[in-house]
């Protein structure tokens, strides 16, 4: 291989070199990202707790005849939301989770399915699955406006009894190597009969079971949001820096054959000129 092998390899580095520097880059907006996300989480999961406490010590409180929608419904059709992410270049994040929901999903054609995130959708195609209602552009950071449209679409479903259960697939964060799809159950609350915690309630039942449980639903919905968005951050982080790595190695392996291909011509060039001056003795 002459000089033409020189400037084949020469354009590969310095495409490999754009790649990297990319790829560095987005590594380090997915690590703010990531941070931001994570904090909130943290925050967000002290509320979650009190509020799950309380909820189940207020069920468990309930009158054995006291009836309502929220506790123990009847069997009916199931509401499913899928959540996905809004961009790409985060591993197997999107295929782990829509892979786990075909996996668990028990009754495609009597259940409803809510879609949040761009990428599912090719996912979805993929496995033949089909939702219901699509929703995109979620923000970096979920806030309490994509809480409420989310719960305003539930509670109108819920309450109009067009679904009796409803879940949430979404991605749990457990460690920035380990990310588990799950499927969390939000709506029926069960009572648990073991368990009777007796207090009094005023001013009324129902006013503060139903106020309670308007808490308890957009807990659990941005506890889920945010669960997924520092998951996908995560495996975007562990992406892009794979990436770099391996433009890294890529790099030093094409450096070196460059090396080995341009010293190899010097040393011919070397010898034909030692060749040439030994001739015209």
């Amino acid at each position: 291989m002459g000089t033409s092998g020189l400037v084949e390899i020469k354009r590969r580095i310095q495409s490999i070199q754009s790649t990297k520097k990319i790829t560095k880059a987005m590594g380090f907006v997915a690590t703010s990202k990531l941070k931001k996300v994570k904090n909130r989480l943290t925050d967000n999961n002290e509320y979650v707790k009190v509020i799950e406490e309380i909820v189940q010590e207020l069920v468990n409180s309930l009158p054995d005849d006291y009836e309502s929608i929220y506790i123990n419904r009847i069997k009916g059709k199931k509401l499913y939301i899928v959540i996905t992410s809004d961009a790409g270049l985060c591993g197997g994040f999107n295929n782990n989770v829509v892979s786990y929901f075909r996996e668990v999903i028990e009754d495609k054609e009597e259940s409803e399915i809510i879609l949040i995130g761009k990428k599912g959708i090719s996912y979805f195609d993929k496995f033949k699955l089909k939702s219901n209602k699509h929703i995109i552009d979620m923000p970096d950071v979920p806030t309490n406006k994509e809480v409420n449209e989310l719960y305003n679409i539930i509670n109108e479903a819920y309450r109009n009894g067009e679904i009796t259960e409803v879940n949430i697939v979404c991605t749990i964060f457990k460690s920035p190597i380990n990310q588990v799809p799950k499927v969390i159950k939000l709506l029926p609350i069960e009572k648990k009969d073991n368990q009777q915690d007796k207090y009094i309630i005023e001013p009324n039942i129902d006013s503060v079971f139903n106020n309670a449980m308007n808490l308890y639903i957009k807990s659990k919905l941005m506890e889920c949001l945010l669960q997924s968005r520092v998951s996908e951050e995560s495996a975007r982080k562990m992406a892009m820096d794979g990436a770099t790595d391996n433009a890294t190695e890529m790099l030093r392996t094409l450096n070196i054959k460059f090396n080995r291909i341009r010293q190899s011509i010097i040393t011919q060039e070397i010898s034909e000129i030692v060749g040439g001056a030994e001739a015209q003795k």
